[in-house]
C-alpha cells in the first residue's frame, strides 16, 4: 500500500484536501445549533441539544484511536473521568478556572494514556482493549476509596457560581455555544487526520498492521498518537460534563457503559469515518434521553429494551453504519442515473 506524497506542509495545509460538502455540512450544524438556541425556551429540548453535541465530540474523540487507529478501546471514561476530576479539585480546593483545570486535566490524561499505550501497542491481541477497561475500574475503585480526597461515593457537587471565569453560566444556550464550539473543534481535527500524512498511516496499519510494517511505518508508535490526542480531547470533555451537570461521582464518571456507549454511536454512525460518530450520536441521544424521560419512571427497564431492540435493527439494516451505507446508496444511484441513455430528441410527438 503506497501512501500518497504531498508537500510537509503545517496542519493547515491540510485543510486544503478537506471537501467543501464536509464544510458545508458543519456549517450547517453551527447554523441549525445556533437557531435552536436562540429560539427554543424549553429547557429539556435545550438539555437534548447539548447533550446531542457534547457525544458527537466525544464519540469523534473517541474515533481517532478506535476508528482511524483500529484500537478499540472500552476504557476512555478513564481518560473522560481524569479530566472531569481534575478540573473539578483544582477549582473547589485551589479556586483555579476550570479552563486552566481542563488544560491541566487533559496534560493529565494524556501523560496517563501514553503510559498505558506505550507497552500495549507493542503486544499483539486485544491488549489494549483489556488494560483500558481495567484501568478504569481501578481508578473508580480509587475515587471510591480516596474519600478524604474524592468524596467517595458521595461524589462532589460544583457550587454553582456563575460566571465567565468559573464554566458555569445562567442560561442553557451559553453551553450550547461550548459544546458546539467543541464538536467544531473535533470535526475539523478528524477532518485533518483523515486528509494529513497521520491519517494515511493509520489508515494502512488498521486495515493491515504486518503490510503496513512491511512499508517501514512504525505502528507502534503512530497507534500512540492517535491515543495520545484522543484521551487529550476526552478529558476536556470530562471538564465541560463537570461544570454542565455540576456533580461527578464515580460511578458515572468512570463506568463502563459511558465508554460502550462511545464506541456504540461511532460503529452504529460509521466508525473510521469523520461524519459517523457525529450521526450515531444524532441518533442515540435523543432516543436514550426521550425514552429515559418518557418510560423511566412508570416502567424502569423498559427503555432499555426499546433502546436495545432500535440498535439492533439498525445495526443488522446498516452493518457498515449509518454514513458509509448511505454514501454508498447515493453512489450507487448517481452511478444507475449516469449509466441510463440520454433521451433522444429525435422524432416523437
Amino acid at each position: 500500500m503506497s501512501v500518497p506524497t504531498r508537500s510537509e506542509g503545517s496542519m493547515f495545509s491540510a485543510f486544503r484536501f478537506i471537501p467543501r460538502r464536509s464544510l458545508y455540512v458543519l456549517a450547517g450544524v453551527a447554523v441549525m445549533a445556533t437557531v435552536v438556541a436562540f429560539t427554543v425556551k424549553d429547557k429539556f429540548y435545550l438539555h437534548l441539544l447539548i447533550m446531542m453535541l457534547f457525544y458527537a465530540a466525544v464519540s469523534s474523540a473517541w474515533n481517532i484511536v478506535g476508528g482511524f487507529a483500529g484500537q478499540l478501546s472500552l476504557g476512555h471514561a478513564a481518560f473522560f473521568g481524569i479530566g472531569a476530576y481534575t478540573s473539578t479539585l483544582l477549582f473547589i480546593d485551589l479556586g483555579i478556572s476550570p479552563w486552566v483545570g481542563m488544560l491541566i486535566g487533559a496534560a493529565l490524561a494524556t501523560f496517563v494514556s501514553g503510559a498505558i499505550g506505550y507497552p500495549s501497542f507493542r503486544l499483539r491481541g486485544p491488549f489494549f482493549t483489556l488494560v483500558t477497561i481495567a484501568f478504569a475500574e481501578v481508578l473508580r475503585i480509587l475515587t471510591l476509596y480516596a474519600h478524604d480526597f474524592t468524596k467517595g461515593s458521595i461524589g462532589i457537587s460544583v457550587p454553582f457560581r456563575p460566571a465567565l471565569q468559573n464554566f458555569i453560566f445562567r442560561q442553557l444556550s451559553a453551553y450550547v455555544f461550548v459544546a458546539l464550539a467543541f464538536l467544531v473543534i473535533m470535526v475539523l481535527v478528524n477532518l485533518w487526520i483523515e486528509n494529513s500524512r497521520l491519517g494515511y498511516y493509520l489508515a494502512a496499519l488498521r486495515e493491515d498492521e504486518d503490510a503496513a510494517q512491511a512499508l517501514g511505518i512504525d505502528t507502534a508508535r503512530y497507534k500512540l498518537v492517535a491515543v495520545l490526542v484522543s484521551a487529550f480531547f476526552t478529558a476536556l470533555a470530562g471538564t465541560f460534563y463537570a461544570q454542565y451537570i455540576s456533580y461527578i461521582e464515580p460511578f458515572a464518571t468512570f463506568s463502563l457503559d459511558f465508554s460502550v456507549l462511545l464506541a456504540m454511536m461511532a460503529i452504529i454512525g460509521g466508525v473510521g469515518t469523520v461524519w459517523g460518530p457525529v450521526a450515531g450520536a444524532f441518533l442515540v441521544t435523543p432516543l436514550q434521553e426521550v425514552l429515559q424521560a418518557k418510560l423511566g419512571g412508570e416502567l424502569q427497564g423498559l427503555h432499555l429494551v426499546v433502546y436495545g431492540t432500535v440498535l439492533i435493527v439498525v445495526v443488522i439494516l446498516l452493518p457498515q453504519g449509518i454514513v458509509p451505507s448511505l454514501a454508498g446508496w447515493g453512489k450507487r444511484a448517481l452511478g444507475q442515473r449516469e449509466a441510463m441513455p440520454a433521451p433522444s430528441l429525435k422524432g416523437g410527438s
